[in-house]
């Protein structure tokens, strides 16, 4: 046997250089041969005969809807008097479509916006654009570069509350569809938008009760596009182009209540262990051992391979061959807080309560976890992960509130919903890649979700790592240049779903 250790070792060495050298020629070929998802439709021009200009006119009647306060501040308690305000101000803002017969404008809800607007063609289903009307409230108005509800004009930049989130959707469609109509152009498949007025607090008395509208209706939508993720700049390591997110799905929740009863007393005579001890331990076990990282499980994976011709190349080689560095990149995704929320289910201690009296020993320990629940797994799952990491009776588990995962719409070149907004998206922004992705947060379409199986998430404006603060934080803002984006990115939506779905373009050679 020893005189062929020699003969054994040198096979070895020879079959792991064959085994390395095969490997390492899968990978060359195919980041080389790596398929583009991309597409090069014909650009939005500004002198296009149809572009549709941010001029004095429709500059102020957007900053205008800022300044209406339209506040959400929890559950039913928001500002109805600003919302019936705004909702007037829109009906005289957008004469053309208020007066059109081909417009159907329901009110529901008491503050929400429903439009119905007749396609020519009753064969085709109907499609959706959502946005909604309310807000959040202000934090360190002292901070703010401008009056938080002023919509001041500065430095190219419209500031002030609702301006990304999400007036500019709501006013930028409506703008849209203004613009047609006012060229007696009538859609031929017919159009809904859906404006929420409690999005901020979960939709219950807007968005769900559009969505029971259309339930009974019998309608079935073709697809949805609400607010979500947007053009990125500077977002994605190894991506020098701007990078439009289109989320196909969202995460779910679930808030947890942790409690632990004990028998309290006087401090000068403990137990070995307390409530709050106990308690304590749980969380600690729960933020040790983080939920599974599920990186490559769900869409994105794809957020990666779709914009992988166009990544410099070390970064290039590994979105080419995740099914060989899939591991390697789940552990470089978990290491940031930003990237984790992408690649499992996320753990959050949002509340801890214990104590009366620095001198007594509290019976009652109690806290709140939250948990936003990766696409691929469920309710039921993340449950049972945290009572086994936690392994002790002691601790109560009750559920506050859930939602499981959105179902994943259908992406990519077999989906021609999916391919429609890809191109629409390089109509106003050619430089751009789209890729498909996930919110990490909630929307309104989780009250849609049998109306249709294709539902998008998207916000068509340019974001940096810089703006990311001013979402729901101070100077919230849009620059006149991307609210010109918004607009047109809807226009040439609503023209490009007089197509058949079969991935045909809207080119400006077609006169409407």
């Amino acid at each position: 046997m020893w005189a062929n250790l020699p003969r054994i070792l040198t096979l070895v060495v020879r079959g792991f250089v064959l085994t390395l050298a095969v490997l390492t020629a899968v990978v060359v070929i195919r980041t080389v041969t790596f398929p583009s998802y991309q597409t090069s439709p014909p650009e939005c021009k500004t002198t296009d005969p149809d572009f549709i200009p941010a001029d004095e006119e429709r500059l102020a009647r957007f900053t205008s809807a800022i300044q209406f306060q339209t506040v959400s501040y929890e559950r039913g308690v928001g500002t109805p008097q600003e919302l019936a305000k705004f909702v007037r101000f829109i009906q005289k803002s957008f004469p053309t479509v208020h007066s059109s017969p081909m417009v159907r404008r329901d009110v529901v809800g008491n503050y929400s916006l429903l439009y119905r607007v007749e396609g020519s063609d009753a064969s085709l289903q109907p499609y959706m654009l959502a946005s909604h009307l309310d807000v959040v409230p202000i934090t360190e108005e002292a901070n703010w570069e401008a009056p938080p509800f002023s919509g001041q004009l500065k430095d190219g930049y419209i500031y002030g509350r609702g301006t990304i989130d999400a007036k500019h959707s709501l006013m930028g469609s409506l703008e849209a569809l203004e613009f047609l109509l006012s060229r007696r152009h009538q859609p031929k498949r017919t159009l809904y938008l859906a404006f929420g007025h409690d999005e901020e607090t979960g939709g219950h008395f807007g968005a769900k009760v559009i969505g029971d509208v259309l339930t009974q209706r019998g309608e079935k939508i073709a697809f949805i596009l609400d607010e979500g993720s947007p053009v990125g700049d500077g977002l994605a390591p190894g991506v020098s182009k701007l990078l439009a997110l289109v989320s196909v799905a969202e995460k779910g929740f679930l808030q947890l209540r942790l409690e632990v009863n004990e028998e309290g007393g006087h401090a000068s005579m403990p137990r070995s262990e307390s409530a709050i001890g106990i308690l304590s331990k749980a969380i600690s076990k729960l933020e040790d051992n983080p939920h599974p990282n599920m990186f490559g499980t769900g869409p994105e994976a794809r957020m990666m391979e779709y914009v992988a011709t166009e990544m410099t190349l070390p970064y290039r080689i590994l979105a080419s061959n995740l099914w060989l560095f899939s591991p390697l990149v789940a552990w470089v995704y978990s290491r940031k807080p930003q990237t984790n929320a992408f690649a499992r289910t996320t753990t959050a201690l949002t509340r801890f309560n214990a104590g009366v009296k620095d001198n007594v020993i509290s019976p009652e320990a109690v806290a709140v976890i939250d948990h936003r629940i990766h696409p691929m797994s469920s309710v039921e799952e993340v449950m049972e992960f945290d009572r086994k990491v936690i392994n002790d009776p002691r601790v109560k588990l009750n559920v506050i509130n859930n939602r499981p995962p959105s179902p994943t719409s259908p992406y990519g070149k077999d989906s021609p919903t999916y391919m429609m907004l890809q191109e629409t998206i390089q109509q106003i922004y050619p430089d751009a890649l789209v890729t498909p992705t996930f919110m990490v947060a909630n929307t309104d379409t989780r009250h849609y979700l049998n109306l249709s199986s294709a539902i998008y998430r998207f916000n068509p404006y340019v974001m940096t790592p810089s703006d990311l603060p001013r979402f729901h934080g101070v100077n919230e803002r849009i620059s006149v240049q991307n609210y010109e984006r918004v607009m047109n990115f809807y226009y040439h939506l609503i023209v490009n779903m007089d197509k058949p779905l079969e991935l045909k373009r809207h080119g400006h050679e077609d006169e409407l």
